[in-house]
């Protein structure tokens, strides 16, 4: 057996690691569940404070998405919105063909 390179053991470590692909993109998540949890839900939770300095709207799609590796009801809210924003775009660009 051949020996792998501390660059293949990373590579392969950042293969195995979760993570959710949007827009075809991997975006790596905490390996343990409780914390994708709670930091998604602290995310979503607290990004509806928006307005108030330091925190800011931008969490809640954030904490959304982390969300979506561990809970089905939201997993498929974001798969519905990554199809509607694919066909949206794909229309844009035949219609101006």
């Amino acid at each position: 057996m051949q020996k792998q390179t501390p660059r293949q053991d990373h590579d392969r470590a950042a293969r195995d690691r979760p993570h959710v692909k949007v827009a075809g993109r991997r975006i790596p998540v905490p390996r343990s569940r409780i914390a994708r949890l709670g930091i998604g839900g602290a995310l979503a939770v607290l990004g509806i404070f928006g307005f108030l300095p330091v925190l800011g709207f931008w969490m809640v799609p954030v904490g959304l998405l982390i969300l979506s590796y561990d809970v089905a009801a939201v997993r498929r809210f974001r798969r519905r919105i990554e199809v509607w924003w694919h066909r949206r775009k794909e229309g844009r660009r035949g219609g101006h063909a």
